[in-house]
């Protein structure tokens, strides 16, 4: 195995200009300790994360959902680690998240669906739009899209720096497992 040239940032090496952000939200993850070697991109992120991960018209069931499809169908082990922990803290079941994996009926399968397209063609079928904007309403479209762009980008700095799972999360998981 390589030794990663972006290594989660210890609190020692932590760049001074966002000291603020080591004691908030991107200190708790090694995504965003990643993302620390970048200290004015994560500086930017921050905001943008708030909508997505905490305002998002989703809500957090559906954005985990999207979460989910995101980070398996972009092999990033880590995003789907860490979505499992939060998915059940939320109180879904793991039938529920272990269906993200295939095609889940309903919304979740109408959700999964989108995250797809996304993937796959780049984008939502006028139609496919349509029928999410009735169901979940278009702001919450919106944010889907934005979610699988956001995760994207997330899963793209995991996989290419091979950002460990956080070791609560992994102990977690290695302690209850999905089947």
């Amino acid at each position: 195995m390589t030794k990663s040239p972006c290594p989660p940032v210890t609190d020692a090496d932590w760049p001074e200009e966002i000291t603020d952000l080591r004691d908030g939200f991107a200190g708790r993850l090694n995504v965003y300790r990643t993302m620390a070697h970048h200290p004015e991109l994560l500086a930017a992120w921050a905001p943008l994360r708030q909508h997505v991960v905490k305002d998002s018209q989703l809500g957090a069931i559906r954005s985990e959902i999207v979460i989910l499809r995101t980070g398996l169908r972009l092999g990033s082990g880590y995003e789907w680690a860490h979505h499992v922990s939060r998915a059940r803290a939320l109180g879904m079941t793991d039938a529920r998240i272990a269906a993200v994996r295939d095609m889940p009926e309903g919304e979740d399968g109408l959700i999964v669906r989108a995250v797809d397209a996304l993937i796959d063609d780049k984008k939502l079928s006028p139609a496919q739009e349509a029928e999410l904007a009735k169901a979940i309403g278009r702001k919450a479209v919106i944010d889907l899209i934005a979610t699988v762009g956001f995760y994207s980008v997330l899963g793209y700095l995991l996989q290419t720096y091979d950002t460990p799972i956080d070791d609560d999360i992994a102990a977690e998981l290695a302690q209850n497992p999905l089947d």
